[in-house]
């Protein structure tokens, strides 16, 4: 099995924001969320995106794969396996507390629609840097290449645009947040997902002190190696209907800069995302639990 691995130093991350992306990136980015049924581009194909080919070539080898049923089950397996994993480390109750200060249970319920995007979104973007890193790293995915395209809905039905937390709108409060985040997490970067969170700041102040006294527990080291496990098994296992293969992307990838310094970037992303998938699912049991 794959092994977890932060790079050391950590790389420096350029995420291409859609704003900027050219037109034929453009087409890439709404293909993805698309397939994918997100509203967002998660950090991870945006930093990817910085290495055009390598990026375009992990896409067009994963397109057909992200649009089948079978990928669509490993994804639903993976989040099934975290939200049922995550109560061991016992989420509090917050929706007492957040109604004693003042939020009323229409709040709380978009509160759990955006969770819900967020716990549905994770889940293919973990397992597309789990393939890249993979593959970058010498292991062939599997020689099957029959699926059966996936016709229906799987999303969430919320879809509006995200309204994030920029560091630059954010109250001194805030961005303090933000740096512990970053500190305790061992992060450079805010990831989308907590800026989305951080629409509201005391909710997300409340929730991520309760989570933050876990990060250090061996009972949470244990349930994120659980989660990268099963994301590298069913990596694995999945069809490869498009032939993507070690050498084909790893030549992309040096066709953009060096193969180490992709792989530090895709060894980051894989190494962070089981944590921040986990995270939301322990997030989405705060609201949940009575």
């Amino acid at each position: 099995m794959l092994e977890r691995q932060k790079p050391f130093p950590l790389p420096m991350v350029n995420p291409v924001p859609e704003y900027r992306a050219t037109s034929q990136l453009k087409n890439v980015y709404e293909e993805t969320k698309t397939s994918l049924q997100v509203p967002w581009m998660g950090v991870v194909t945006m930093a990817f995106a910085h290495y055009p080919t390598f990026f375009e070539t992990l896409w067009r080898g994963i397109e057909k794969l992200v649009g089948s049923k079978e990928f669509v089950k490993s994804c639903f397996d993976l989040r099934n396996l975290m939200e049922s994993q995550v109560l061991i480390l016992s989420p509090a109750s917050l929706n007492s507390s957040l109604i004693q200060m003042g939020y009323d249970q229409e709040e709380i319920r978009e509160i759990i629609k955006l969770n819900e995007v967020f716990s549905h979104g994770n889940m293919p973007y973990l397992m597309i840097a789990t393939a890249a890193r993979l593959l970058l790293e010498g292991y062939e995915l599997s020689d099957a290449t029959n699926i059966e395209r996936y016709k229906g809905k799987h999303g969430p039905s919320h879809t509006k645009p995200l309204v994030l937390m920029e560091a630059h709108h954010a109250s001194p409060s805030t961005l303090a947040l933000y740096e512990d985040i970053k500190s305790k997490l061992g992060l450079p970067i805010i990831n989308t997902d907590y800026r989305a969170f951080a629409r509201w700041p005391t909710y997300f102040g409340m929730a991520w002190d309760d989570l933050s006294h876990k990060l250090v527990s061996a009972k949470y080291e244990q349930q994120v190696c659980n989660v990268h496990d099963f994301a590298v098994g069913q990596m694995l296992k999945l069809p490869n209907p498009s032939g993507l293969t070690c050498k084909i992307l790893q030549e992309a990838a040096q066709a953009d800069a060096s193969l180490h310094e992709v792989k530090e970037v895709v060894r980051l992303f894989q190494w962070l995302l089981p944590g921040l998938a986990l995270n939301v699912a322990y997030f989405r049991a705060q609201l949940l639990k009575v």
